[in-house]
């Protein structure tokens, strides 16, 4: 009997997660920045690797997280980071997968409606979302809020828009509120931190 080469990962947890960890701060402290960790993602397998190379730096065993009705990703997720598998209203991190469509939507309009979003004494505690964002370019968004200097106008897929529209329709009071991470299969990841708004 011949037994097939199993596939390793090779993602190394310390330096491959700090080099994630930098990119992540990196669009998190400007918004709508582009970053990309392909580099870093190509060392995991499975059908989402980057959706892997973000749970691999920022989950541990002392946080929960929902991957969406996406068993496989989950299930990834719980045994390579040991966080813990929750529901989506009490979840740290919620990872929203999907290429387009009504799946994606749904699981986007269900995960921003029911993520916590901190309280008024402790805005921190509140959930990350990671959202898929395979689509097109669907017109431009002007940006405002915490690390831009003034407004700042940019391109945005159709995915991002409706994302931000279901947020804001949640009405958070100041400073609570949701974090927004939006990354491609090519690795392009930018962020929209919960007291960034849409100028409108």
């Amino acid at each position: 009997m011949t037994l097939r080469p199993t596939k390793k990962h090779s993602f190394d947890i310390v330096y491959d997660s700090q080099q994630v960890y930098r990119l992540i701060l990196t669009a998190m402290s400007n918004p709508a920045k582009v970053v990309n960790i392909k580099q870093y993602a190509d060392k995991l397998f499975g059908d989402h690797p980057v959706f892997l190379a973000m749970a691999m730096t920022l989950l541990d065993n002392e946080v929960g997280f929902n991957a969406c009705e996406n068993i496989v990703l989950s299930d990834e997720i719980a045994s390579m980071t040991l966080a813990l598998k929750t529901g989506i209203e009490t979840a740290d991190f919620i990872f929203v997968t999907g290429n387009g469509g009504g799946i994606l939507q749904n699981h986007m309009e269900h995960a921003i409606e029911n993520a916590k979003c901190g309280t008024h004494a402790d805005p921190h505690k509140s959930a990350a979302i990671i959202i898929q964002n395979d689509g097109e370019t669907a017109g431009r968004l002007a940006l405002s809020g915490p690390g831009i200097d003034g407004t700042i106008e940019v391109a945005a897929t159709q995915t991002v828009r409706n994302a931000i529209d279901m947020r804001d329709s949640r009405n958070h009071e100041y400073p609570q509120g949701i974090d927004m991470i939006f990354i491609s299969g090519a690795g392009d990841l930018s962020a929209v931190p919960r007291l960034t708004k849409v100028v409108r």
